[in-house]
């Protein structure tokens, strides 16, 4: 019922430190194991259980130099945070607080950890620092916002980071830790693109009516708003489920940001909302969607309309949604599950039945559909198929290698087995997951505009 996730052996003594987890994936064990002949057996040093399913992420552990001390990370206080753990002591924790730790190194000397953390706020990512002793608080190394990964130096004296901000790809600086100056090394934009006068949107905190805390989001909308006019709105719905869209660095979706811009231009309101699933919000905001896929998620996204409608004169009878992959999934959810308060819709790539989707993501969520065959039910489009009452359209590459083209052509005969109209499959038969053909993004980005004009305006 275990596997053996990672190993670390110590430089000095001779024992070896191992990660375990469940085949659940809902328990996860850090352990020692002494050479054989010793007499020692397996030890666990530190267990974590989830009744969702341990993160992906944060997993790291390792031995500090001095001595038999581990170290590693875990998100038992509801983030991930660093821990050390004496083989002949307890645990102590080194960070703590409403924020993630992620990638931690330790220094060439042992002395210290540096990590990016999104401490202060989520949207934010910085350098930070903490010494082994746990006698001081953590330290923020930079102010950039956008920190994407680092290098340390041997000596621990510099630091190469990589980069970025909204609207500047990943650049290269240099850190010096003593003084903190940072010294930039490289700028990869050409002079046309430093030219571009980027409108930028505008960070929020949407107020949620099912949890005490916001649902942090980009709101891109005209800088003046013309007085008693009512505008249409778009709902951008990021992929992967558990990633995190709403930071300071340059986004993943750098052509849906510019279409969002185009949208602007045209006289909508758009508003790309990271809802509950999104990475970067702690354990509880992670494991929402815990056997009820797509259903704290639609609250998030009704909830972004009610606060569109009350702050920023959106009307909330034109609205749209759009997104791939996960944010495909999430359009049908809305498109099928609460047809009163969308207007239209474009699933990019979607996953329609999750039950053919694969077992290393899916199972952790919804376990396997022999053994939680109602979560999948409930989490899948195709069973809610009957209440698309607006214009769909589906685009979808035939050579994906993600979620499979099979998907979008089930619920292409479904859709026809409801007699359901007012809906279209594009299809792109050279395109896998992610597109590589300009053509396509051309296409397809043309089809939602298309959309969008025809049913929501006016």
């Amino acid at each position: 019922t275990t596997e053996i996730y990672t190993l670390s052996l110590h430089d000095a003594l001779p024992i070896l430190a191992l990660m375990l987890r469940a085949i659940d994936n809902k328990d996860r064990w850090l352990a020692t194991l002494a050479p054989a002949g010793t007499g020692a057996a397996l030890t666990v040093q530190h267990r974590l259980t989830d009744p969702a399913w341990i993160n992906w992420s944060f997993n790291g552990f390792g031995w500090l130099p001095q001595g038999d001390t581990l170290w590693f990370q875990s998100e038992h206080s509801g983030w991930s945070h660093l821990y050390l753990k004496p083989l002949s002591g307890p645990q102590r924790a080194l960070t703590a607080g409403e924020w993630e730790v992620h990638a931690p190194e330790l220094s060439g000397r042992g002395d210290a950890f540096f990590f990016i953390a999104n401490a202060g706020d989520p949207t934010r990512f910085d350098l930070h620092s903490v010494a082994t002793t746990g006698r001081a608080e953590p330290v923020r190394l930079t102010r950039l916002g956008g920190v994407e990964r680092f290098v340390l130096s041997t000596d621990g004296r510099r630091v190469l980071l990589a980069h970025s901000a909204s609207y500047i790809p990943t650049q290269l600086s240099l850190l010096q830790v003593r003084d903190g100056r940072i010294s930039a090394l490289t700028d990869t934009r050409t002079p046309d693109y430093k030219a571009i006068d980027w409108p930028g949107f505008e960070m929020v905190a949407v107020p949620s009516s099912h949890q005490d805390r916001p649902v942090w989001s980009k709101l891109y909308r005209p800088r003046t708003l013309e007085p008693g006019r009512s505008y249409p709105a778009v709902l951008f719905v990021h992929g992967a489920g558990y990633i995190q869209n709403s930071h300071q660095r340059f986004p993943y979706y750098f052509r849906e940001q510019m279409f969002h811009h185009l949208l602007v231009d045209a006289g909508y309101i758009v508003l790309d909302m990271d809802y509950r699933a999104s990475a970067g919000y702690g354990r509880d905001w992670r494991t929402a969607i815990y056997r009820q896929m797509g259903h704290p998620e639609l609250e998030d996204l009704i909830d972004g309309i009610d606060w569109l409608a009350a702050n920023h004169q959106v009307d909330p009878e034109r609205i749209g949604v759009y997104g791939g992959s996960y944010g495909g999934f999430m359009t049908l959810m809305a498109l099928f599950r609460a047809p009163e308060r969308f207007a239209a819709g474009a699933a990019l790539r979607p996953v329609t039945d999750w039950r053919h989707y694969n077992h290393g993501y899916t199972a952790n969520i919804l376990n396997t559909p022999q053994l939680d065959p109602e979560a999948h039910r409930i989490s899948s489009p195709i069973e809610h198929a009957e209440g698309l009452a607006d214009p769909l359209l589906i685009a979808h590459g035939m050579l994906d290698d993600n979620v499979f083209y099979q998907d979008s052509v089930m619920l292409a005969q479904r859709l026809i087995d409801l007699g359901k109209e007012d809906w279209e499959l594009a299809s792109y038969p050279l395109e896998p997951h992610g597109y590589v053909q300009p053509e396509s993004w051309l296409d397809q980005y043309r089809r939602i505009l298309k959309l969008f004009n025809q049913a929501l305006r006016p």
